[in-house]
Formats: structure tokens, sequence, C-alpha cells
């Protein structure tokens, strides 16, 4: 089996952890790649001696990879997507950040989680994305989102108006600091930060949620993610921003933005003993409460 590894720049009590990792994907005799500058990374530290092949581009991935690992949190996931793209790889997630609903496998599970790799004893989730599209490309061929995407406002302290229109039918003028639309994998994100719905994965839905709106009747809405939402962004400063994940531009409020559902699908990994359930319960401490 042929196993890309993608990371960042880890704290020095990360690293026994990163160690075994490559100690166990050996272990099982699969055949790794790194990502080059994870890899650069790596060759620095004195207590790890590694000598692999190393990748760069999405392109070196296609018909090449049958698993993608991600160690970090979260954030490290969804940057991994932009290297995923539309190859279909499956990809799981070490956790060695903080929350990890993404990156949901501890690290003192990496060995028992190799092993269930190695004997196939997973299932395959399916994670819908959000694609933005403008006249003018703005993030080139990264314009997808597994989590979110973010407007927000820019150079003002004042709130933007945010008008909204669901299949060309008129919805809301948001008047409020932003406004979220989140997947389901992302509603346990930003989203819920803001007072969102947690969503399961496969439910088909969106999610829209205003940031620190002005009128507090206005509440996060879900909607089908066959609509297409279309926004046109004003206020005081001429500029706003726009997010997807963790990628940021800054736009001219004349752009108008299309929002709707890409045409593919992240694979995530799901282990026999890990599922979107059990990391709910895990993350949130949902059942802890003693007076149960």
């Amino acid at each position: 089996m042929k196993v890309a590894v993608y990371g960042k720049q880890y704290q020095e009590d990360v690293a026994p952890f990163v160690l075994e990792l490559f100690q166990e994907l050996e272990k099982a005799q699969m055949e790794i790649l790194v990502y080059e500058p994870f890899y650069d990374f790596l060759s620095k530290q004195s207590n790890l001696n590694l000598f692999l092949n190393t990748f760069t581009t999405s392109e070196e991935l296609k018909n090449e990879i049958e698993l993608f690992v991600s160690i970090g949190g979260d954030g490290t996931i969804l940057d991994a997507t932009t290297l995923i793209r539309d190859s279909g790889i499956p990809i799981i997630g070490v956790n060695t950040g903080r929350l990890g609903f993404l990156a949901d496998i501890a690290k003192d599970q990496i060995p028992k989680t190799i092993r269930q790799l190695v004997n196939k004893r997973y299932s395959i989730d399916q994670r819908t994305l959000l694609k933005l599209e403008t006249e003018k490309p703005i993030f080139g061929e990264l314009n997808f989102a597994l989590n979110e995407v973010t407007i927000s406002r820019k150079d003002t302290t004042s709130m933007i108006t945010i008008t909204t229109y669901l299949n060309d039918k008129f919805l809301n003028s948001y008047w409020a600091d932003g406004l979220i639309i989140s997947t389901p994998t992302g509603s346990t994100g930003y989203s819920l930060s803001c007072g969102g719905p947690i969503v399961m994965p496969g439910s088909n839905n969106f999610i829209i949620t205003p940031i620190a709106p002005h009128n507090l009747n206005v509440r996060p809405l879900v909607i089908s993610d066959e609509y297409e939402l279309k926004v046109k962004v004003e206020g005081r400063a001429n500029q706003f921003l726009i997010a997807l994940d963790s990628r940021i531009e800054t736009i001219d409020s004349s752009i108008e933005l299309t929002i709707k559902k890409e045409c593919f699908k992240i694979n995530m990994i799901e282990t026999d003993t890990q599922d979107f359930a059990s990391t709910l319960r895990n993350k949130l401490l949902w059942g802890l409460d003693k007076r149960n």
C-alpha cells in the first residue's frame, strides 16, 4: 500500500508520536511519501532519522496513492484537502492538536489505527464540499471548502449588509459582522461558535449562520445542499473578506458571489471504533453530567 503523509511544524512534545506513526507505517510495509515542506522540517529534528520519498503537488498523488494520512489538527486536514482535491484518495487524521473533529484519531491510538487500515477494518464517509464561483477567479483552482465559506467585514467596525438569494429568490439582507455558509462537516466549527446547529454528515444540507447579527430574531438557517446561494455585500468600506476554510482573500464589494455544492466529495476514513457520533460525545463531553 502506498501512503502519503502530510503535516506541519509541531511542538517538541509531539515528536515521539510522529516517529511512532512512521515506524508503524514501515512495520506495516507501506510505501511512504511525505509532503516535502514537512519532510524538510522533519529532517532538521535531531531525534528523527528518516529517509523517505517526497511529493509537493496534487498531480503527484493521482493514480499513485491509496491512503492519505494527516498528522496535526483539523486545520491540517483542511489544508490537506487542497492536495487531495477530486482524486478520491481517502484521508484519515491523527490528532496532535486540540479539539479535533476531523482529525479524530488520538495519539495513543496510532498502532491500533494502522492495523485497522492494513486489515481494511474501516469505512468511507463521503463529505460534501462548497464551491465558490465569481466572474473572475479569486482562489484559482482551490475554489472549494470542506468546512465553510465565510464572508466578513474589513477595515471597519461597522456592520455590513449581506443580501442573499436562494435559487434566485430573495432570502434576506443580513445586517451583521459577516455570514457563514457551512457544510455539515463544518457545522462543528466556526458556525457552531456563532450559534449554528450541529448537522450530521450525509444530511444533504448547508447551514447559513450570521455572525453577530444586529437583529436578534435573525437565526441560523438549514437549507438543502441542492440550493444555489447568491450573495452581494454592501457596507461603508469598499472591500470585504472572503474565506474558504483557512484560505482568505480581500475582494471588492462590486463582486457577486455564487455558492453551491461542489461536484466532488472528500472521502474521510472512519475506523470501526471511531465515528462521528462517538467523536461528538468525546469532544463535547456528552454524557458526563453526573446529574443524569
